[in-house]
């Protein structure tokens, strides 16, 4: 049975259309990228490529001492009416001298240059000095020289177009090495920026995989999609995260004020770090205890919470006066200890952290718990109270809560666009959201759950793309703005941009564990959070610790982009030294990231073949 079949015009049209369009689109692609083999075979071009790869082949990184040998003889261009100014300068063959053949020519021509006398195996420059003293600093030229092993030398160079009636002089500058090889300046300053960007690095790394770890849950599908609440619990969530904040907000700072005006020295802070936590965790105790015998009356409920409270607030009162102790501490330390005195100064550091990001936690912790108690209060009561009820509790709630959302935006537009008008920023989206809110609520059937989840997983997913499309770069110049040309401007930077790609890499990984271990898990009874400590963490550890490895060493090398908008780091001085076309220099730079990378690789390939 003949299975050939035969070859279809239509078939042999299609591929010669596609080759056709497949050229035009490279021939296009051509004139866009400007292809111009010209300029690569130009002798300027090839001239000052076959330069700058010699520079770079040798890192400025050992040097010697050097002793120079600078001898100058006298030349006319052009050449005088008067041939008696041409009479050759007094010559001591004893020490280093030259000889130009001819004494005086025009611009432009060539001469040949003698040297003798000089040390062995030499080389330095030979330049044209325009004007009439010999001590100019000012020379015209590219000619290098190189003596033989009896200290000799011939070259030929152009004279450069100056004339001038007076004498002028050509110079012969040899340089030879004395003594040991040392490091250059340019490999101390290297070594210090390189230390700089490593740690920078590291930095950034752990600040990122921090935050990253808690937002990779909430961005992971699998995990998400099963999260559905009723419209009541979910309306007073929402409600109770913002008044939370504002309640915790206002409590942390009084608390802060409190702590500020009664911590005036050490033993205050030490008394209240020390006494405080146990009174804390004798009051915590007594208010959750493990085992209830009897059923507490109301008042016994109220009292509890009541002492939960009071502990929250001591609590941070306790971190208000170890922030205190600590930069004390970090002050007394970084004036005493020396050449240790960095310890101080992460000390005071560390305290000033605790401070600043005190009341944040707070306001975050207080809208937690509220929304909790508010989510679960709506929960409940979506599941007791009758239709009609619930139905008319979604018509009040639902269109607050959104309504609540819209206004935020609005504020958070106004803050940035300065509109000043309330009409656009406030009243506007109240009445949008609360228009929606209602559609929403006559729409949903009142003990209907709602994929909640999904909504906070693509909200957050919608984050995540948003700011990782932003290059760290850019970051970087928003950073120097806020903190100054630095370091930490590039800490922060590749922070940011650490946290938004490791949650993006992490929750893919989230996505993609077995669902075995998390179905068994969830059989068990075990709540939302039991289920990810003992079914997700177990899956994840190995290739999180291989992300969060490469994640440094792509820091690392981005640190030194950064660097060339005042981010700190290695790359200010390799932008400072092309800027300065001193490519030896840069060479140096660019070993040490070199070697940098490859060490790290190295040892991330060790940690996961350990761990992983």
């Amino acid at each position: 049975m003949n299975n050939n079949k035969k070859p279809s015009l239509w078939n042999s049209i299609k591929v010669g259309l596609l080759t056709f369009l497949t050229l035009m689109i490279f021939a296009y692609g051509f004139q866009v990228t400007k292809v111009n083999l010209e300029e690569l075979r130009s002798e300027r071009r090839q001239e000052s490529f076959v330069r700058i790869m010699r520079a770079l082949a040798r890192p400025e990184i050992f040097e010697y001492e050097q002793v120079e040998e600078v001898v100058n003889y006298p030349f006319y261009t052009p050449c005088p009416p008067d041939q008696s100014v041409l009479l050759a300068p007094d010559i001591n063959t004893l020490e280093p001298y030259i000889i130009v053949t001819p004494a005086c020519a025009e611009p432009g021509a060539i001469v040949q240059v003698e040297g003798f006398n000089f040390a062995p195996n030499t080389t330095g420059p030979v330049r044209f000095v325009p004007g009439n003293d010999p001590s100019n600093v000012v020379t015209l030229g590219r000619e290098n020289a190189k003596t033989d092993i009896n200290g000799d030398f011939t070259v030929s160079m152009e004279i450069p177009k100056r004339p001038s009636d007076d004498v002028q002089y050509i110079r012969v500058i040899l340089r030879r090495n004395v003594g040991a090889p040392h490091f250059t300046q340019t490999a101390h300053d290297t070594w210090d920026k390189i230390i700089e960007t490593v740690f920078l690095a590291l930095l950034a790394t752990v600040l990122g995989t921090i935050l990253a770890i808690p937002l990779s849950f909430i961005a992971a599908r699998n995990l998400m999609k099963t999260v559905k609440s009723p419209l009541t619990s979910i309306a007073l969530s929402t409600l109770g995260w913002p008044l939370g904040m504002l309640i915790g907000f206002i409590a942390i700072r009084w608390v802060g004020n409190f702590s500020a005006a009664i911590g005036s020295n050490i033993l205050v802070n030490l008394a209240s770090i020390l006494i405080l936590p146990l009174l804390i965790q004798f009051g915590l105790r007594w208010a959750m205890p493990q085992v209830e015998t009897t059923t507490p009356s109301q008042s016994m409920k109220f009292a509890r919470i009541g002492i939960i409270l009071l502990s929250a607030l001591l609590g941070f009162y306790v971190f208000f006066q170890l922030a205190s102790l600590a930069m004390r501490l970090g002050n007394t330390l970084q004036a005493s200890l020396g050449s240790f005195g960095f310890l101080g100064f992460f000390l005071f550091q560390m305290g000033d952290i605790i401070a600043i990001l005190t009341p944040s936690i707070g306001a975050l912790a207080a809208g937690g718990t509220l929304s909790s108690i508010l989510g679960r209060l709506g929960q409940q009561s979506s599941e007791r109270l009758p239709i009609p009820a619930i139905k008319t509790l979604n018509l009040i709630l639902t269109p607050a809560a959104i309504a609540m959302v819209f206004v935020l935006i609005g504020q958070v537009l106004e803050w940035l666009y300065e509109f000043d008008t309330p009409l656009y920023t406030l009243w506007g989206p109240m009445a949008i959201g609360a228009g929606l809110g209602l559609l929403l609520a006559v729409m949903t059937k009142p003990k209907e759950s709602l994929p909640i989840g999904l909504l906070i997983y693509s909200v957050t997913r919608t984050i995540l793309n948003a700011l990782r499309s932003v290059e760290a770069l850019v970051m970087a110049i928003v950073f120097v703005i806020a903190v100054g040309i630095g370091p930490f401007a590039g800490t922060l930077a590749l922070g940011l941009h650490t946290i938004v790609s490791l949650a993006k890499l992490y929750s893919e990984q989230v996505e993609s564990i077995l669902a075995g271990p998390l179905e068994a898990i969830q059989a068990t009874g075990a709540n939302r959070l039991q289920t990810i400590i003992y079914a997700v963490v177990p899956q994840i550890v190995p290739p999180y610790i291989s992300y969060t490895m490469y994640r440094w060493d792509i820091n690392v090398r981005m640190s030194t982009i950064i660097g060339f908008v005042g981010g700190g780091g290695i790359g200010f001085l390799l932008q400072q030294n092309i800027n300065l076309l001193n490519y030896r220099a840069a060479s140096a730079q660019m070993l040490a990231i070199a070697i940098v990378v490859s060490l790290m690789d190295y040892i991330s390939s060790v940690l996961r073949e350990k761990v992983v």
